[in-house]
């Protein structure tokens, strides 16, 4: 069995949803399954629809990770404005370095 970790979403309305998250698993998924407004995942995590824009928040930047460089371009296309802490959260794959991270859902 694959150990999980938690995430956090925090809403535009400032609300937050709690989710255990399975170790390999994007958080573009896991917020599905956590059923996150704002995260719609229209492309089913192929980097092709942007509906999945998250804000990474500070401490987990790093440990996050910087988007490649088609997640980049991409970002570009997303609804609400992108940031430098923006990224898509179908390319954040849940790991230990990851556990307690915290997503801010854009407004849009």
């Amino acid at each position: 069995m694959k150990a999980t970790m938690k995430a956090t979403w925090i809403l535009p309305d400032g609300r937050e949803i709690v989710a255990e998250v399975p170790e390999g698993r994007n958080l573009m998924e896991a917020a599905l399954a956590a059923g996150v407004p704002g995260v719609i995942g229209e492309c089913g995590g192929t980097l092709s629809c942007a509906t999945c824009h998250v804000h990474v928040e500070g401490p987990w930047a790093e440990a996050a990770g910087k988007p490649g460089d088609f997640e980049d371009a991409m970002l570009d296309a997303t609804e609400a404005e992108r940031t430098q802490a923006s990224r898509l959260s179908c390319q954040i794959e849940m790991s230990a370095a990851l556990d307690g991270i915290v997503l801010r859902v854009p407004r849009v």
